[in-house]
């Protein structure tokens, strides 16, 4: 058995290794006609999974209705003091949202800019709002727990 070492030039016991040409003295091959690997890049239209949670939660800055409760929430912010959420939910209406302040089982205000009936126009909201504005990239997905 050979070592490394035993492949540089004038080290090889066995007389002259056929990797000695090429090669520099500190051992190192040097080639032209290798190409560096190079991975392929991600394609654009791939995006991080959406985060799904499923709780229970009300509304805390609207009084709630049949009308108004809806079962799928896109969750921008969380926060553990309401007033937190609050300076949030104005600093998000500046940008042109239209926020609403939910209170999970656990006391975490979580902040929603959009609410559905159906989970697939929750999740396109998701991508647009990732798209639109990359510093919301972790934005996610809550399912009201019935």
């Amino acid at each position: 058995m050979t070592s490394c070492a035993s492949l540089r030039k004038g080290s090889s016991k066995m007389g002259e290794s056929p990797y000695a040409d090429g090669v520099k003295d500190d051992g190192i091959e040097v080639r032209d006609d290798i190409q560096p690997i190079v991975e392929p890049e991600k394609a654009e239209s791939e995006e991080p999974a959406i985060v799904v949670r499923e709780e229970k939660v009300k509304t805390v800055d609207v009084d709630e209705t049949s009308e108004n409760i809806f079962r799928y929430y896109v969750i921008i912010g969380s926060f553990r003091y309401v007033d937190n959420a609050r300076n949030y939910k104005t600093d998000l209406i500046r940008e042109g949202f239209v926020p609403v302040i939910l209170e999970n089982e656990n006391g975490l205000f979580r902040v929603s800019v959009a609410a559905y009936n159906e989970e697939q126009p929750a999740r396109n909201n998701i991508s647009s709002i990732r798209r639109n504005y990359p510093k919301y990239a972790d934005v996610w997905l809550l399912i009201r727990k019935q």
